[in-house]
């Protein structure tokens, strides 16, 4: 197999391992909360930010199902550049993400995790979109 043709199988994997690590995190979100308030916190502060995290997964799945829509309607599931910047950040992303969750990092290093690692290959994906369906240009 192709280093290119290589390229499906690992991000479809990549993609994966990023999803499952994102509902994870949702379903066990208490650790990584406390991480973020101070050591004698309130109630109201505790549910501001589990409201906060809640927002940034939420928005986290949404991008996923962009992403695999573009993915599995094959408008980028050949095109090789979408394909690696989307396995290179899923990948960074889930190992940030395990980091994030075992080292219960601060709730705000998740929003950069978000920007860069969900909302960026989203945002390719749209791009792609638009080219695909609104242009009318090929898929490459």
């Amino acid at each position: 197999m192709s280093a290119v043709s290589s390229l499906i199988p690992a991000r479809f994997l990549t993609i994966i391992a990023h999803l499952v690590i994102v509902i994870t995190i949702f379903w066990s979100r208490e650790n990584n909360v406390k991480a973020c308030l101070p050591l004698d916190y309130t109630q109201e502060q505790y549910d501001d930010e589990d409201r906060k995290l809640v927002v940034g997964l939420a928005i986290t799945l949404a991008l996923f199902a962009v992403e695999l829509a573009g993915f599995f309607s094959g408008v980028s599931m050949f095109n090789n550049c979408q394909s690696l910047l989307s396995t290179g950040v899923h990948a960074s992303a889930s190992v940030a993400l395990l980091f994030f969750q075992f080292e219960q990092w601060e709730c705000h290093i998740y929003w950069w995790i978000l920007a860069i690692c969900s909302v960026l290959p989203a945002s390719v994906e749209i791009l792609l979109f638009i080219a695909i369906f609104g242009l009318k240009k090929k898929p490459v």
